[in-house]
């Protein structure tokens, strides 16, 4: 890669250059080291800087600050991986933290400024993704510009001679989603950010046993479960906590020795779900060690923290006979056992502590904490991929940065139990920024008590990423069961624009309230609230348009931009039981549909008379 417009100055006189129309400046204490400033255009509006830190002598590497400021001129909000954080641009002096902390194990160092009709206004991403990255906007009410700025080396770091890294300046006037897919795929293009492949059991549905059973397993019912799941469409089960222990106080005191107790038999209870032609994935707590299990002893002294709450400790990942024991168990539950892919849980507790020695001595192989974490997923996956090259391996918000992509292939959304628009908001959020990777939804749940098609919006909330269903399915109502076989039906027969069409996300200040899937033959729009469905020139050309009613009213509107032609209207209720079919012509302008609420309104393109 060739940089032009080398810039090398000390700090003290104050290091700036220009990228991508913004003046920036980059100020700290080098404490010894020297810093170069290189920029590369890569097109109009798209720029590359690199900052590389270099001296003669190791040190640890000193804090540095990027910072700049800009003009909020039709600057409605800001995006981030971190679902916690609100959308707007705060003022200056309100007492938060950063927007966003990033590291290997949590978020990913990107935020986006997006104007009031969802266009990017400057999107801004860090090449690394290992080491602390601290990002922020807020706007200055004394002048009305937004003040932005990026933190390196905000945590303490082991001792380096030199160290690059580059900050990707976008201010193309595209959509926000569409400057968040480029971001994805640079990350991606990066060395030592290749992801791992997906295998089709990650883009297939799951049941999950977590929210139906929690830590009460009980092998004979699981494979009823896997029964019941089969015929509605689903294709494996998540076996979660509870395994490996009869302790059912919810804590992780027991774990750490994964040996099966209440799910034992392991190898027979996994050829039992083959035969139902399921696969099965297991859960483990990577990093977690409790204070009643055996290996507590065993590692006491190699731990970066104890939770108390938790009844467990923290394993420190650079000691190589951690990482051994550790992915020894993952290799005798998918060599051994047989399970077709594992969830890795918790990966988020592996960081550095106040007190953490960064320093490679004293039985250690590695200073850096996210070094050792990396170093321990890295062959995870590829131990793994030797005995099963199809292995499937969910990681779970925070942990879904672009390196997690080198390691897992499958990304669930964060717990949102029963809260259906939570959610789709964050299976967005993690397609946004996850190229092909498998996005999975929560498990989603409801009371057997739901009106259906109000149980009905667990699933259509999730309609753009995999669905996890963990309800106890022979305890449902018989109209749930149907909805439920209707909606993963539809959804199987239509993966390939759900999952891998151009996805677009508007409006994210109001949570994605409307959203949709195109490809060449196909669009299909997801309306979550009461707004007009935009078809456009692009949609003319298309054989087939689906709007789905995840809404709670039973009014759809369309608006076409020019003549589209005949089609054939049908409409299905959330159990897909036929409404109504009729020849509706799309002209210019506005025409409205009555679809029952979790319904489905299917146009297909009329066959011209001969």
């Amino acid at each position: 890669m060739c940089f032009c417009g080398l810039i090398e100055s000390s700090l003290a006189a104050g290091n700036r250059l220009s990228i991508a129309g913004q003046t920036i400046d980059v100020v700290g204490d080098l404490k010894g080291f020297d810093l170069s400033l290189r920029t590369r255009t890569i097109e109009s509006g798209l720029d590359v800087a690199l900052l590389t830190l270099y001296r003669d002598e190791a040190a640890p590497p000193p804090r540095i600050t990027v910072k700049w400021s800009q003009a909020s001129q039709d600057i409605a909000g800001v995006w981030t991986p971190d679902f916690s954080a609100g959308r707007t641009v705060p003022p200056d002096w309100r007492e938060i933290g950063k927007h966003l902390h990033s590291m290997l194990t949590v978020q990913a160092p990107v935020l986006a400024l997006f104007g009031s009709d969802g266009t990017n206004r400057l999107t801004v991403a860090v090449s690394d993704a290992v080491n602390p990255v601290l990002l922020d906007a807020r706007v200055r009410e004394e002048d009305a510009r937004v003040y932005q700025s990026i933190d390196l080396f905000s945590e303490r770091h082991e001792k380096v001679r030199s160290f690059g890294v580059e900050i990707r300046f976008d201010a193309r006037p595209v959509p926000y989603y569409m400057a968040l897919r480029d971001v994805a795929e640079w990350w991606a293009g990066l060395p030592g950010y290749r992801p791992v492949p997906v295998p089709e059991i990650a883009r297939e549905p799951m049941y999950s046993t977590w929210y139906s059973y929690h830590q009460n397993l009980d092998p004979d019912r699981l494979l009823d479960e896997v029964r019941a799941a089969r015929l509605m469409g689903f294709r494996a089960i998540i076996v979660d906590d509870g395994w490996q222990t009869l302790d059912s106080s919810r804590g992780y005191a027991f774990a750490g020795d994964w040996k099966p107790e209440r799910l034992t038999g392991m190898r027979k209870f996994v050829d039992a779900v083959h035969a139902e032609g399921m696969k099965a994935l297991l859960w483990y707590s990577v990093p977690f060690v409790g204070e009643k299990s055996a290996a507590y002893g065993k590692f006491r002294g190699k731990f970066l923290e104890c939770i108390d709450h938790y009844g467990a400790c923290v394993l420190d990942p650079r000691y190589p006979e951690v990482r051994r024991y550790l992915i020894d168990h993952y290799k005798r539950a998918v060599g051994v056992w047989g399970w077709d892919g594992l969830k890795l849980d918790f990966i988020d507790r592996f960081r550095t502590q106040d007190d953490t020695v960064l320093e490679a001595t004293g039985g250690r192989d590695y200073a850096s904490v996210y070094d050792a974490v990396d170093r321990l997923m890295t062959d995870v996956i590829t131990e793994l991929r030797a005995i099963e090259p199809d292995v499937a391996i969910e990681f779970r918000q925070h942990y879904i940065g672009p390196k997690m992509r080198t390691y897992g292939n499958m990304f669930r959304a964060h717990d949102s139990p029963n809260l259906a628009f939570v959610n789709r908001r964050k299976v967005v959020d993690l397609r946004l920024l996850s190229g092909d990777t498998a996005v999975h939804s929560d498990m989603i749940m409801w009371h057997d008590h739901e009106p259906v098609q109000i149980a009905a919006f667990q699933l259509l909330n999730v309609l753009f990423s995999v669905p996890q269903v963990s309800v106890r399915l022979g305890d449902i109502p018989e109209d749930h069961a149907e909805m439920i076989r209707f909606w993963i039906d539809y959804w199987r027969r239509n993966r390939g624009v759900l999952l891998d069409g151009a996805l677009e996300a508007d409006s994210p200040l109001l949570n994605y309230p409307i959203v949709s899937g195109r490809t060449g033959e196909k669009r299909i729009v997801a309306l979550y609230h009461d707004q007009v469905v935009d078809l456009d020139a692009s949609d003319g050309a298309r054989g087939e348009i689906d709007v789905v009613n995840a809404k709670n009213s039973r009014r759809v509107v369309l608006d076409a931009h020019g003549e589209m032609g005949r089609y054939e209207a049908v409409v299905r209720d959330c159990r897909g039981i036929e409404q109504s079919r009729r020849a509706v012509r799309l002209k210019k302008g506005v025409v409205s549909f009555d679809v029952p609420v979790s319904g489905l309104l299917s146009l297909r393109r009329a066959a011209r008379p001969r």
